[in-house]
């Protein structure tokens, strides 16, 4: 199959602004609590959390960070999904990818171990690499049977040709991401959901014109198929006639 992103960047950036209109609440809520549970025990790590008993959990935060974060990558994206199809999700669909929890952990870990592979031969085929698995979840998001891997190869092959656009999407936000350094990082509280839609956008795009070029098969298969059913029915006819001659 051909994937292929056909619409502007800039088009994709604009419909996202204009799908997140009156569902800013959801999208940057569920944002906050996504950072706040992922990001918390790899933030906190900094500093040395010890108990009464003088044992350090610095560790065990770290492990939970870990686990916690595919089921929660995945049911936020699920969230901006449908937000980028102009559907209000509820906000208990963040926590939805633990339902998917082996999938999910899985599909995570799998990404990290590869990006980091690539970017020990350097930090440029790590960035190739991330924009290769950048559709997995989305891709574990619409499709409930499908395993950690075989999403991952599917990211690989829709983002085939499309690398670069995506690459340019991320890098339309460089500005954006500056000020929001400039305002202590509040900012991102805004752009981190934008950015988020946008990235659902190019998704949506890549996808639609796999579903015109699909439906345009079909469509086909069935002309074909009603032709040869068409025919069928005229050499009946025919014989029906000849041996009424006969």
């Amino acid at each position: 199959m051909n994937y292929i992103s056909t619409t502007s960047n800039q088009a994709l950036m604009a419909q996202a602004l204009k799908s997140l209109t009156g569902k800013w609440g959801i999208a940057i809520g569920s944002w906050v609590v996504f950072i706040l549970l992922t990001g918390f025990s790899f933030n906190i790590s900094i500093w040395e959390w010890q108990g009464d008993n003088g044992e350090n959990y610095k560790s065990s935060l770290d492990i939970i960070g870990w686990i916690i974060a595919g089921p929660l990558s995945l049911g936020f994206t699920s969230i901006i999904l449908l937000i980028s199809r102009n559907k209000t999700p509820h906000f208990t669909l963040l926590f939805s990818g633990f339902r998917r929890f082996a999938v999910s952990l899985a599909a995570y870990l799998l990404m990290v171990i590869f990006m980091i592979l690539w970017l020990l031969l350097l930090i440029i085929p790590g960035i190739i690499a991330a924009l290769r698995y950048s559709q997995t979840w989305y891709i574990l998001s619409e499709d409930k049977n499908i395993g950690a891997l075989e999403a991952i190869n599917k990211s690989k092959e829709m983002m085939v040709g499309n690398k670069w656009k995506l690459f340019c999407l991320y890098f339309r936000f460089l500005g954006w991401f500056v000020l929001c350094i400039l305002t202590l990082g509040l900012g991102f509280i805004v752009l981190a959901p934008y950015m988020s839609v946008s990235f659902a956008k190019f998704h949506d795009d890549l996808m639609s014109d796999n579903l015109i070029e699909k439906t345009d098969s079909d469509e086909k298969s069935q002309e074909t198929i009603g032709d040869k059913l068409t025919e069928s029915h005229e050499l009946e006819n025919d014989n029906k006639e000849e041996d009424k001659g006969s």
